[in-house]
């Protein structure tokens, strides 16, 4: 069976593919040492074994917006207030299980195909939540509807564009003071967190009518009248939280421990399973008309769901200017995340320069992903981004593009079974949600502590963000409170001549730029002003090309090293500047 693998992998390399993927044995100056087909397709599984929960929770936060569906009536319409809006509510979710599955295997395959990253895409969490709870708010209660949003992520995708084509993009973020960058990663880690523990995933978390928030779980008939996830007794007693709590959190976290892969997966899927029975005290399709639907749909298992609420529901009027915030917004953060992982990822593969920062086909890479941004958009979803799962993938020795397309593939059969991950219920996803809001935290260890100049505008955006339910909120006094805290005395020091400094300035961030410019290698090929090889600034130095996290021994099998940090960090992990 080994030496079968050995002349497939021989033959695939020395064919086409494997000189369009710079496969080792391909012939390619810049094959990728280590990295053979059939090692591709095994990571390819991998990583989409690590990301398939997205499928799910992504439909699950964005339904809670009430997508394009209206309330009959001039009310707020809470869940279980109007059959025919519930009924509504569901519809847009199982569009939403399509619409996440098909642009995540769009952007993927595309991904792998043109820009040649093993680097999985999808809707990304974060900036799904900012966009159903900030923007579009619980059941449309936010500052603008949901297709002047799906309009301001159209728009997002196009300007990324054009940002990437002339470099700016790139440019931008390596410019970013390095404790802003971790602190809006550990910042959105807290908020995803948050929504784990409220009404959108376990419940653990309710509303208060003195505190901001008070305990919740409990169950539906001791909730304050005309007040959800407003608990008036019986804290803490919801048979759901608690399954959700033991299945989805604690035997996830257990498996993850052990290193079991998918351990995501499979704490959301058994406890779906357990819910799935009708007669009990956690079943989620109850004996009522809305949970008879549910039961109807979830019956069918396979099937073609048609986006019918959510697909081509853009608003292209921009003449609310609250649409122009939320595009703002969408911008930065999505620099920081996408641009932040991508070049974590590409370090982790080693494939990044580590004197520029920049990685092969990086303007390809951020086109692509600026292309899937806005047909998620037409697909009625939130902006697309790179997956920091990518890391598993990664360290089963996926090197090339091969890995993103057969990831994009395992979702492409994923849109066929909607009526399974239409069926899977919030306290199911809670525990995914608190899970990856605490491997994001971790970035705060990272962060510069020592120096008050770099730490106060980084704390400032990790906790504005989570208890103001808003990232741009958190973004806006980072930036702020940086420029102020590191202008003023900058401004001193110069005109004191250097005599009036502060006493430890020596500890704090210093903020380079890194060589290389902002030009994209494309333009500097057709200007002519492209440095040697062993000098290309926008290239991939000959000592990293085969770096990465595994390693072949003698029969040709991948063995994976101890180089698995990456895979414990946020996505805007990796993108170290100069110092």
């Amino acid at each position: 069976m080994v030496h079968a693998f050995d002349l497939l992998n021989a033959h695939i390399a020395d064919s086409f593919v494997g000189r369009w993927f710079r496969l080792e044995g391909s012939g390619h100056s810049k094959e990728r040492i280590g990295s053979r087909f059939t090692t591709e397709i095994r990571a390819g599984l991998t990583t989409w074994v690590a990301m398939a929960y997205i499928i799910s929770v992504n439909a699950s936060i964005l339904s809670q917006t009430g997508g394009t569906c209206v309330c009959p009536t001039p009310d707020f319409c809470p869940p279980g207030s109007n059959a025919d809006y519930d009924s509504c509510v569901a519809d847009v979710q199982r569009d939403l299980i399509t619409s996440t599955a098909a642009v995540s295997a769009l952007a993927s395959f595309l991904m792998g195909l043109l820009a040649n990253l093993p680097v999985g895409m999808a809707p990304g969490l974060g900036l799904n939540a900012y966009f159903a709870f900030s923007i579009v708010g619980f059941h449309g209660s936010g500052i603008i509807s949901y297709r002047e949003a799906l309009s301001a992520v159209f728009l997002e995708g196009w300007i990324f564009f054009i940002l990437s084509l002339l470099g700016l993009r790139q440019w931008l973020v390596r410019i970013m003071p390095q404790s802003l960058v971790l602190a809006v990663g550990a910042g959105i880690g807290l908020f995803i967190a948050f929504i784990g523990l409220s009404s959108g995933g376990l419940g653990v978390i309710g509303g208060d009518t003195v505190n901001f928030v008070g305990l919740g779980g409990c169950l539906p008939e001791d909730m304050l009248e005309n007040l959800p996830n407003y608990c008036g007794h019986g804290v803490l007693r919801s048979p759901t939280m608690w399954l959700g709590i033991f299945l989805g959190g604690i035997l996830t976290v257990l498996l993850m421990l052990y290193r079991v892969r998918g351990a995501i997966l499979i704490g959301i899927f058994l406890t779906s399973i357990v819910s799935w029975p009708r007669p009990t005290a956690v079943t989620y399709f109850p004996h009522t008309p809305a949970g008879d639907a549910l039961f109807d749909y979830f019956k069918q298992v396979v099937t073609f769901h048609r986006i019918q609420k959510v697909g081509n529901a853009i608003d292209y009027h921009y003449s609310n200017g609250k649409v122009w915030y939320a595009l703002v917004t969408f911008l930065y953060v999505d620099i920081l995340d996408t641009t932040g992982t991508l070049y974590s990822m590409a370090k982790f593969a080693g494939l990044r320069d580590p004197v520029t920062l920049d990685f092969e086909n990086s303007t390809i890479a951020y086109c692509v992903d600026a292309f899937s941004i806005s047909m998620g958009a037409l697909m009625g979803t939130s902006p697309v981004t790179a997956f920091i799962e990518s890391a598993t993938g990664i360290s089963e020795g996926g090197k090339t593009g091969i890995t993103a397309m057969v990831t994009g593939l395992c979702f492409f059969v994923s849109v066929f079974f909607a009526p399974i991950f239409a069926s899977i219920p919030s306290w199911a996803t809670g525990g995914a949600l608190i899970i990856v809001g605490s491997l994001m935290i971790r970035n705060v260890r990272d962060i510069n502590w020592d120096y008050i100049g770099d730490a106060v505008p980084a704390f400032l955006t990790l906790i504005i963000i989570p208890l103001s339910y808003n990232i741009a909120y958190g973004v806006i006094a980072g930036i702020l409170s940086y420029l102020l805290l590191n202008g003023v005395p900058w401004i001193i020091t110069r005109l004191t001549g250097g005599r009036i400094v502060p006493p430890n300035i020596e500890m704090s961030e210093e903020w380079v730029i890194p060589p290389g410019g902002m030009i994209p290698l494309w333009i500097r090929k057709i200007t002519g002003t492209v440095p040697e090889p062993e000098e290309n600034l926008g290239g991939v130095p000959l000592e990293v090309r085969g770096g990465g996290p595994s390693h072949s021994n003698e029969d040709g099998r991948s063995e994976k090293t101890d180089d698995q940090s990456m895979i414990e960090t946020p996505a805007t992990k990796g993108t170290h500047y100069a110092r």
